[in-house]
C-alpha cells in the first residue's frame, strides 16, 4: 500500500466518523435557538396582550415539546447519525410559532385551560412528535416499504372514501373530509398524502420505463399502455373525487400536482406536464361553471371588494379581505406579538394563520417563515440529488412538493395569487390531523437523509481536502474518474 493510499484510507475513515457527531452536535445547537425562538414567542404574547407574564401553567405544558425535541435529537444520535440536522429544528419553530399565535387569539376570545385551541394544539404536537420519533425507529431501511406499495394505493383509497360514509362522515365548513368517533374528529385526507406518495414512489420505479418508453406515439408524445396506466388513474380519480363529492378543492389540487410532479420526475417527459396542465384547465372550467362553491371560490378571487360578494352568508369574500387589511395593518415590521388585531378574520387560527403572523410579525416575520419552508422542502430534494436508490429519490421529491405546494396554496390564496382553497400551512396551523401528517413527513425525511451511502459524504468531504493540499484546483486522473 503506497503512502499516497494509505492517508487517503486514513481520511475516509476520519470523514466517516465526525461527520455524523458533527450533523449531530449543529443539530443540537440548532435544536437550542429553535427552543429559544419557541419559549421567546410565548412569552412575547402574554407581554403584548397583557403587559406581564399571567399564565406559567401553559409555559410549562409548552416545555414538553422542548423535551420531546431532545428526546428525538437523542434518538437520532442512536438510529439516524447521518440524518439532516436541519429538519427537526426548522419543524420545531414552526410549529412553536404557530401555537404561539393560536394562543395569543385565545387569550382576546378569553379560552383557557382544555377550552384553549392552543393547549389542544400543544397537546397534538406532542402526540404528533411521538408518532415521527416511533417512525424513524421502526422504519430502519425505507426500501422495505416499496414492496406494499398497492396495500398504499388501497389504503389511500380507503382513507379519501372514509368521510362519505354515512355515521362517521362529517360536514365542517362545507367540506365533508372529516370524521367523528365519539368526542374525536381527525381529517383522513391528511394521511392520505403519505399513502399515496408511497404508492407513487412505489409503482413509479417498476413503470416508469414503460410510462416513458412503451406506447403509441400521437402529436409528437409518447402515451403509455392502458395496463401501466390504469392504477394511476384510478389515484387521480379518486382525488377528483374529492372536488365532486367532497367539496374540497384545495386536498384535490394537492392529490393531483403529487401526481404531476411525480410521474414527471419518473418520466423526464414533458409531455406528462402538458397532458396535466390541460386536465387541470380543463377541469377548472368544468368545476367552475357546474359546481356552485367552486364558482364562489373564483368570484371571491376576482372581486373581493365588490360588496354584493362581500356580503354573502356563504362564498363571500369577508374573510378574503379582512386578511388581506391584517397584512396592510402588519406593514414590514408588524404591531408585534400579542399587539394586533388578527381575530377580526374568521378561522385567524387555522386556514388564515398567515394573515394573523404578517399583521403582528409584519413582511419581514413572513418572510423569514417562508425562507424556513424553503429550506424543508429543499431536503427532499437533496435526497433527490444524492440519493442512490430511485424509491428514495422519489419519495424524497415527493415529500418535499408536498410541503411546497401546501405552502404556495396557501400563501397563495390568502394573498389573491390563486383562489382560496382550504388547505392548512404545514406545523402552523390548528388541527391534530395535519400535524400528525406533516411530523411524520419530517420524519420520513430525517430516515431518507439518513439513507444517503456514507462513501457518497466521504467521496465529497475528500476531493476539496485533496484540492486544498495541492494548492490549485486540480485532481489527480483518479479523482476524475470517479
Amino acid at each position: 500500500m503506497s503512502a499516497a493510499t494509505a492517508q487517503s484510507f486514513t481520511q475516509a475513515i476520519t470523514i466517516r466518523l465526525r461527520e455524523p457527531a458533527r450533523a449531530r452536535n449543529l443539530e443540537l445547537v440548532l435544536l437550542v435557538i429553535a427552543c429559544g425562538i419557541c419559549a421567546g414567542a410565548m412569552v412575547l404574547v402574554q407581554l403584548g396582550t397583557k403587559g406581564r407574564i399571567f399564565d406559567t401553567g401553559v409555559l410549562w405544558v409548552g416545555a414538553g415539546i422542548l423535551g420531546l425535541a431532545l428526546v428525538m435529537h437523542v434518538v437520532l444520535r442512536v438510529v439516524a447519525k447521518h440524518a439532516d440536522p436541519f429538519v427537526l429544528p426548522i419543524a420545531l419553530v414552526l410549529n412553536g410559532i404557530g401555537i404561539a399565535e393560536i394562543y395569543r387569539i385565545d387569550v382576546h376570545n378569553g379560552l383557557t385551560g382544555w377550552d384553549a385551541i392552543g393547549v389542544k394544539q400543544i397537546v397534538w404536537t406532542m402526540l404528533a412528535m411521538v408518532l415521527a420519533t416511533i417512525t424513524v425507529v421502526a422504519v430502519r431501511n425505507h426500501r422495505f416499504l416499496q414492496r406494499y406499495r398497492y396495500i398504499f394505493m388501497f389504503a389511500t383509497i380507503a382513507l379519501l372514501l372514509l368521510p362519505m360514509l354515512p355515521g362517521i362522515g362529517e360536514n365542517i365548513g362545507g367540506a365533508r373530509v372529516w370524521i367523528r368517533i365519539g368526542p374525536f374528529s381527525f381529517q383522513p385526507g391528511e394521511l392520505a398524502k403519505i399513502t399515496m406518495a408511497l404508492f407513487f414512489a412505489g409503482y413509479l420505479v417498476t413503470a416508469r420505463d414503460s410510462l416513458s418508453i412503451v406506447g403509441k406515439k400521437f402529436a409528437g408524445m409518447t402515451f403509455p399502455r392502458a395496463r401501466d396506466l390504469g392504477p394511476i388513474l384510478v389515484m387521480w380519480a379518486s382525488a377528483m373525487a374529492v372536488l365532486v363529492f367532497q367539496r374540497d378543492l384545495g386536498t384535490a389540487l394537492l392529490y393531483f400536482g403529487l401526481f404531476l410532479v411525480m410521474i414527471y420526475v419518473a418520466t423526464a417527459r414533458l409531455g406528462w406536464v402538458v397532458i396535466g396542465l390541460g386536465l387541470f384547465i380543463g377541469g377548472a372550467l368544468v368545476a367552475q361553471s357546474v359546481l356552485v362553491y367552486v364558482r364562489g371560490r373564483f368570484e371571491q378571487w376576482l372581486d373581493p371588494f365588490d360588496q354584493t360578494i362581500f356580503d354573502r352568508q356563504t362564498q363571500g369574500s369577508y374573510q378574503l379581505v379582512q386578511g388581506l387589511f391584517g397584512f396592510a395593518n402588519g406593514g414590514i415590521t408588524g404591531t408585534g406579538l400579542g399587539q394586533g388585531r388578527p381575530y377580526i378574520t374568521p378561522v385567524a387560527n387555522a386556514d388564515y394563520i398567515v394573515a394573523s403572523l404578517g399583521e403582528e410579525l409584519g413582511l419581514i416575520g413572513v418572510f423569514a417563515i417562508l425562507a424556513l419552508f424553503i429550506v424543508l422542502a429543499s431536503r427532499g430534494l437533496r435526497v433527490a440529488f444524492m440519493a442512490q436508490d430511485d424509491f428514495g429519490k422519489l419519495l424524497g421529491v415527493g415529500f418535499g412538493f408536498i410541503i411546497a405546494l401546501q405552502v404556495f396554496v396557501v400563501v397563495g390564496g390568502i394573498t389573491r395569487i390563486i383562489p382560496v382553497t382550504g388547505l392548512t400551512t404545514p406545523f402552523m396551523a390548528a388541527g391534530g390531523s395535519s400535524l400528525i401528517a406533516n411530523w411524520i413527513i419530517a420524519a420520513m425525511l430525517l430516515r431518507l437523509t439518513d439513507s444517503i451511502p456514507a462513501e457518497q459524504r466521504v467521496q465529497q468531504g475528500a476531493v476539496p481536502a485533496a484540492r486544498g493540499r495541492s494548492g490549485r484546483g486540480a485532481t489527480t486522473r483518479k479523482e476524475r474518474s470517479r
